[in-house]
């Protein structure tokens, strides 16, 4: 303790070598530069991460339930009427989701089509605030024998299709059921004539690169399926209830399927950006090492100028190990002082930035669905960089220890 309160009164006092107080000064905002990066960035891949849910939430359940065998739930109508039955759910509506292809004219593409109902598209999700062009309807007084669908922008771009009560194309499907004629493998494919009824802008490539939405009846009578029969059930929460709350009541109440929050049905988006956030944390960390290194240089010069004061020390019947720990606590706090500096600063910079978006997107505003950079801060990341600074400082205190071993 005695150690720690000597090293308090060096890191404050001024010293008798001008040089010393400026090394010691950039050392500890080398530091603190090197937190405050690290916190703002983490805080930035929250807010990336945050805006990519908040924009999967406009087109996917807050729960999905699907089969743990196979690919259809047989009962899946029943099954919805139940899981809405529950207090602790808002709603739930059947879908069916498969691949198919997608011809227009002299274009075609692979897609995945998803097979809503039309009566629940808009409260289990909300389809109608990621149509960029048209609407989002099942019929919108197109004749019969066409089905309104609603292609992402990036089908709509590919095959050349808008809005129009026309014939867009045909969506085509192995034949799933019966026999298939060799000699006549048109027969081999079931089709769907489509026209555009709306087109759909997600902002995530997962959706805007190959998915079309059709009618749920639609899709049934595509491939061949029962009603009643989908791929999985969608839920969405009721008022007051989080969507980790529903799917622990979900997974306990109805064992045998698998339930999956909105962040495990795209896990790939979620585990990229998670995957950069902490491979940019250890490579800023990293930085942080080195330039805490800067204060060993500092703690060198301290141990010659204090060489008189270590030597009236011993002569008082200090140990050895007391004046080693001086300079092993004065490196810990020179460490702590400036990366607690630099993270309060991070902290309120991101505080700043997430309430009030002082910095802006380099891009044409009308071009993008947000014109600020998003940042989150969470309290989570601030304990690990507070760990780290803690961690490095400890690590610089115990390497000075090689350059005081003769005091």
């Amino acid at each position: 303790m005695l150690a720690l309160k000597i090293a308090l009164r060096y890191l404050f006092a001024k010293k008798s070598h001008r040089a010393v107080n400026v090394i010691a000064l950039i050392s500890m905002v080398g530091v603190a530069v090197a937190t405050m990066a690290i916190m703002v960035v983490l805080s930035v891949f929250n807010g990336f991460s945050e805006l990519a849910y908040s924009h999967l939430a406009s087109v996917d359940p807050d729960v999905r339930i699907s089969p743990a065998n196979g690919k259809v739930i047989e009962s899946a109508d029943s099954l919805a009427d139940i899981i809405q039955s529950r207090d602790y759910v808002g709603a739930a509506s059947v879908v069916l989701q498969e691949r198919a292809l997608f011809v227009a004219g002299d274009h075609q593409m692979p897609i995945i089509f998803k097979g809503l109902d039309p009566a629940k598209a808009n409260i289990i999700a909300d389809i109608d605030s990621v149509i960029i062009d048209g609407v989002y309807t099942d019929s919108n007084g197109m004749p019969d024998s066409l089905v309104a669908v609603q292609p992402a922008v990036g089908v709509a771009v590919n095959l050349g299709v808008r809005p129009s009560p026309y014939l867009a194309g045909e969506i085509y499907v192995p034949v799933r059921v019966g026999r298939i004629n060799p000699a006549n493998p048109a027969a081999a494919y079931r089709s769907l004539p489509v026209a555009v009824s709306g087109v759909v802008q997600v902002d995530q490539p997962e959706y805007d690169a190959e998915y079309v939405f059709i009618p749920l009846a639609a899709a049934r009578r595509l491939l061949d399926y029962h009603d009643g029969e989908g791929s999985a059930i969608e839920v969405r929460a009721a008022p007051g209830v989080d969507s980790g709350e529903l799917v622990r009541l979900l997974d306990r109440d109805f064992p045998g399927y698998v339930v999956q929050g909105r962040v495990e049905q795209r896990q790939d988006t979620f585990r990229m950006i998670s995957v950069e956030k902490w491979v940019t944390f250890l490579m800023l960390a990293f930085i942080l090492l080195i330039a805490a290194f800067n204060i060993v240089s500092t703690l060198s010069l301290m141990v010659i100028e204090k060489r008189s004061d270590m030597a009236t020390l011993r002569a008082l019947g200090a140990p050895s190990s007391m004046t080693r720990n001086i300079f092993v606590a004065e490196g810990w706090l020179i460490t702590s002082f400036g990366g607690l500096v630099g993270l309060v600063v991070g902290i309120l910079l991101s505080l700043v930035q997430q309430h009030f978006g002082l910095v802006k997107l380099a891009a044409d505003p009308t071009a993008l669905t947000i014109d600020v950079y998003p940042v989150s801060l969470e309290w989570g990341d601030v304990a690990i960089v507070f760990s780290a600074i803690i961690l490095t400082g400890l690590v610089i205190g115990l390497i000075s220890r090689f350059f005081t071993r003769n005091q």
